[in-house]
């Protein structure tokens, strides 16, 4: 039967958050417990149960003066009322457990069974009066889980009168006052805390995949940082050694001073590392612009470096620092170029580099399946992230160019840039 299979599924589901449930408490007492030993305030953020239908269940004992009338025989046509009673409590229970889920709270088949509770309620207040107004509170309560939304203060005032008027039908104006406001505040009421448990869970859940997300970025970011400073420095390193092998035979004072430079390279990568793990690093442009002539004098390319313009601001230089790094180490590694051109040219609304060499022209490796963040498609998406743009290919004329173009004034996009997701 498939009733049998829902409520079955249904219940293996509440087993499942109720054992989930149970181990995130766990962990939050030996957070707790480790707090105290640490002497630390102990964290206060306590998850909580699951919220289920069986936190609105007790409120069925409202109906326990309908049970009682029927069990002592003071109700007429007894298994009418026996049959609603069962009808009710069943449709309550229905809505009930619907209403800690979205999807099935905004279901159509919530809202029929909200309406045969109301056409329910009705007939018993009117059939029996009593005791059995009290089950106008209890569909205010239902009504209250299901309606959280904009529907809910009209819903709330209309059924508060229509209970009220029942009620003053059946049992007097005095009765159909208390009735009518028990009806209106068991549904506000109700609406407000279950709407403001599930808001606070909602900010819980998202500051949780916030922090996930920081934590991601974070390695991201310290991950591009040490391939780019890695990647360059150990190619300049590679470049000056075998220019040291190759002059120590004939020339030791040239080769003394490939390896004072291969020194001072270490040096200044070490310190770069420190900072890029404290996270602290801002590219310099002119700095690297020196250490371009360097790596490409030492690969026997001959560098031409033009600048021209307005001066920059910080994060733009940072960022077209970088993609000088990475085309020199590309010339020196991929190219089999004889000369390379650095041009910087910086006007008051733009900024534009270009890298142009005379080698091959073929376009540089791609990265390796697996290894993300890398090379010149990650400098395209850092710019991009700064409001600028990358583009590399062949020149019309023979060899290689990367043309990177920012915003002269890119401060606002400093954070964006620092943290954009390299692609894979």
């Amino acid at each position: 039967m498939n009733w049998v299979s829902g409520v079955r599924c249904q219940i293996q589901a509440l087993q499942a958050e109720r054992r989930q449930w149970r181990a995130e408490h766990e962990r939050f007492k030996a957070a707790q417990r480790a707090a105290r030993k640490a002497g630390k305030k102990p964290h206060v953020d306590h998850p909580g149960p699951p919220p289920t239908g069986f936190t609105l269940l007790p409120w069925l004992l409202m109906g326990m003066g309908s049970f009682s009338n029927l069990l002592q025989g003071r109700t007429p046509n007894p298994f009418i009322g026996s049959l609603g009673l069962l009808t009710f409590n069943s449709l309550y229970i229905y809505v009930t457990f619907r209403s800690f889920d979205r999807a099935k709270r905004e279901a159509a088949s919530t809202r029929v069974a909200l309406l045969l509770m109301g056409l329910v309620t009705t007939g018993l207040a009117l059939g029996y009066g009593g005791n059995w107004l009290m089950f106008f509170p209890l569909l205010g309560l239902a009504v209250g889980a299901a309606l959280r939304g904009p529907w809910l203060g009209r819903t709330g005032l209309l059924l508060t009168v229509y209970a009220t008027c029942v009620s003053a039908v059946r049992g007097g104006w005095g009765e159909a006052t208390n009735i009518g406001y028990a009806t209106f505040l068991s549904s506000m009421v109700t609406a407000a805390i279950l709407g403001l448990s599930e808001a606070v869970r909602e900010l819980r859940a998202a500051r949780e995949e916030l922090a996930r997300r920081a934590v991601e970025k974070e390695r991201l970011r310290f991950s591009r940082d040490l391939h780019d400073l890695l990647g360059h420095t150990l190619s300049v390193i590679v470049v000056k050694s075998e220019a040291a092998r190759r002059l120590a035979p004939r020339d030791m004072d040239a080769a003394l001073g490939q390896i004072t430079d291969i020194e001072s390279v270490g040096r200044q990568a070490l310190t770069e590392i420190r900072e890029a793990v404290t996270g602290y690093r801002e590219g310099s442009l002119a700095t690297e612009l020196t250490r371009a002539r360097s790596a490409l004098s030492a690969a026997s390319v001959e560098p031409v470096v033009r600048q021209s313009g307005v001066p920059l601001e910080p994060q733009t230089e940072a960022l077209l620092s970088w993609v000088v790094r990475e085309a020199v180490t590309n010339v020196v590694r991929h190219s089999d170029a004889g000369r390379c051109e650095i041009t910087v040219e910086s006007g008051t609304e733009q900024a534009r580099l270009t890298v142009t060499d005379n080698g091959s022209g073929r376009p540089v490796r791609r990265p390796e399946q697996g290894i993300g963040g890398t090379g010149l498609k990650g400098l395209t998406e850092r710019l991009a992230a700064a409001g600028g743009s990358l583009t590399a290919g062949p020149s019309p004329r023979g060899g290689f160019t990367v043309t990177a173009e920012l915003p002269a004034a890119a401060a606002e996009f400093a954070d964006a840039a620092a943290t954009a997701p390299r692609a894979s």
